[in-house]
């Protein structure tokens, strides 16, 4: 998105044209069809001129609409603070998988469009990696073990794993999500977590 001309002018009426676009977007990618910006400026009711404005390209706006992701690390981790550390991990997952399979084709989409052979700078869904952090922030857990245990984790949720289960293991949506979530909890007995805790 161009956040020179965001930053510019009315701000806030320059956001709520900013989500229009990525709603109807949005509207695009999870019927699965094909689009031109100048389809997204329809649905949108603004012109082709205004949207170039904000996109120099469907691939760039495909990309920011597949992340707009509802909820912060932050927010997600309020909602499941009352809970043990290890139903934590599991309310992150559950949060993060069921996001992913209720948006499957965007996300599709936008790993076409982001993955590039030998690209070593392209860095997805860190906010997985920010929010299991978080949620150990307060474990007995040391830093390093914080960090391989969150990584880990990480493995286990979004799209990467949904397309494995599913297309290379021929599971349905929730048989993905209870393998996935199966391969937690083995890992949280395998190191103890509850008395590390």
């Amino acid at each position: 998105m161009n956040d020179e001309y965001l930053s510019s002018g009315r701000a806030n009426q320059k956001l709520e044209t900013r989500k229009e676009i990525i709603a109807s977007a949005k509207y695009f990618i999870n019927k699965g069809k094909e689009f031109t910006l100048e389809d997204v400026a329809k649905k949108a009711k603004i012109s082709r001129a205004t949207i170039y404005r904000y996109y120099s390209n469907v691939d760039i706006l495909t990309s920011e609409a597949a992340l707009d992701i509802p909820k912060d690390s932050e927010t997600i981790n309020k909602t499941l603070r009352h809970l043990e550390i290890d139903e934590r991990m599991f309310g992150i997952q559950d949060y993060y998988n069921t996001f992913t399979i209720d948006n499957e084709n965007a996300f599709r989409k936008y790993l076409s469009v982001v993955i590039k052979p030998n690209n070593a700078d392209n860095k997805r869904g860190a906010r997985r990696n920010e929010t299991l952090q978080l949620a150990l922030s307060d474990s007995s857990l040391n830093q390093k073990e914080k960090n391989k245990l969150s990584n880990l984790l990480t493995v286990l949720m979004g799209i990467e794993p949904l397309i494995v289960t599913k297309d290379v293991c021929g599971l349905n949506n929730q048989q993905s999500k209870e393998l996935l979530n199966w391969g937690m909890e083995m890992i949280l007995k395998g190191i103890s977590i509850d008395k590390k805790l």
